[in-house]
């Protein structure tokens, strides 16, 4: 069912209205921000109102801004004003159509194009003792009453203001490649013969939640016994925007106890699910960018058209599996010369939702 989202400035002459806070970034193009806003202009005493949408990045605590230097970074804004209304409308949408119907005459609709260069919301997860803001991107949609348009940072007050953070995602595709596969050969000094590693995956994407399954299969033709497997999931955020950052985050480590002995095959297919519920712990892990009192997940991999300019995207993440053969000989959990380590790409999506129907449209005329 649909549902609608809804803000009022504290002296209640704005009321901002959304049927929506999920955008859609298709790579090639991104949903129209679409929403409408009630007006009461026998409160504005003569003042413009406008309304603005601002991609920001913040990368420090704000409780931090001791000394008047911001953590935030606007990486873009567009902004209209909406009383009196100036420039030319374009032809409402079906889910700005729902909402006037709701909202009246006072209603006015207003429609924002995010350019595809734009990242996706992504946050970095906090430590538990953080306050404030995450780090990460984030999209506001923000209405308010000032003289001037330039004026948003005149410390406008509370009351004449109303906002609503919004999310800019992306979905899987429907078109999936085919897995990856990776072979590796590894010829020990004190051996005649190699030892032999394919790991493979039937498909390029996984959705969050759902196991991936990941097929071993090793031909060891040497006289060294493999101890155990261990499989490994990694999460690598690069920090553009501001710095040169990387971070490598473990999402998962499982260790198998499948011995593989000398001058012998191995063929198996092991499934691992990496969740964030087993890494809340993790600070600086990238997570899908969250809603108010909503839960996310593991950041989604970050899709780039081809020749985009990384650097204004703030934080692109990836992800990477590896596949170890722990041959023994070092520390516990430590990894030795003599291991043998596989990596397969992997992309971590989530699957596209059902598209909103008009028979949800008419359920807002009644809310």
């Amino acid at each position: 069912m649909a549902k609608v989202y809804k803000k009022t400035s504290g002296n209640g002459s704005l009321c901002l209205y959304l049927g929506r806070r999920d955008f859609v970034d298709h790579v090639e193009h991104v949903d129209p921000i679409d929403g409408v806003l009630k007006i009461d202009p026998s409160a504005l005493n003569g003042k413009k109102v406008w309304i603005q949408l601002a991609c920001a990045f913040h990368y420090g605590r704000e409780d931090l801004d001791v000394i008047g230097v911001s953590f935030r970074k606007d990486i873009w804004i567009k902004r209209i004003q909406m009383h009196p209304f100036e420039g030319t409308k374009p032809p409402n949408t079906p889910m700005q159509d729902a909402l006037l119907k709701k909202v009246g005459d006072q209603g006015h609709p207003f429609t924002f194009d995010i350019p595809v260069h734009l990242p996706c919301s992504v946050s970095l997860q906090p430590a538990p003792e953080d306050a404030g803001k995450p780090c990460g991107v984030d999209y506001e949609v923000k209405a308010y009453i000032a003289n001037e348009e330039d004026e948003t940072d005149e410390k406008a007050v509370k009351k004449d203001t109303c906002r609503l953070i919004i999310r800019k995602i992306q979905y899987a595709p429907s078109e999936l490649a085919a897995g990856p596969k990776t072979d590796l050969n590894k010829q020990f000094i004190t051996a005649d013969k190699p030892i032999h590693v394919e790991a493979s995956m039937e498909k390029e994407l996984y959705y969050h939640g759902d196991p991936i399954p990941i097929k071993v299969k090793v031909n060891n033709e040497t006289s060294k016994v493999v101890k155990k497997i261990k499989i490994s999931i990694h999460q690598i955020t690069d920090v553009l925007l501001y710095s040169a950052d990387k971070y490598h985050k473990c999402v998962l480590n499982e260790e198998f106890a499948d011995q593989i002995n000398a001058n012998s095959t191995f063929e198996k297919e092991y499934r691992v699910t990496p969740l964030l519920a087993n890494n809340k712990e993790k600070r600086g892990l990238s997570l899908d960018g969250k809603l108010k009192d909503e839960d996310t997940n593991l950041a989604s991999s970050t899709i780039l058209l081809p020749n985009m300019d990384k650097q204004i995207q703030g934080l692109v993440v990836s992800y990477k599996i590896r596949v170890t053969l722990i041959m023994g000989g070092g520390l516990l959990g430590s990894l030795t010369l003599s291991d043998i380590t596989a990596e397969l790409p992997l992309i971590l999506m989530s699957p596209k939702p059902a598209e909103v129907t008009d028979i949800d449209l008419e359920r807002l005329y009644s809310q």
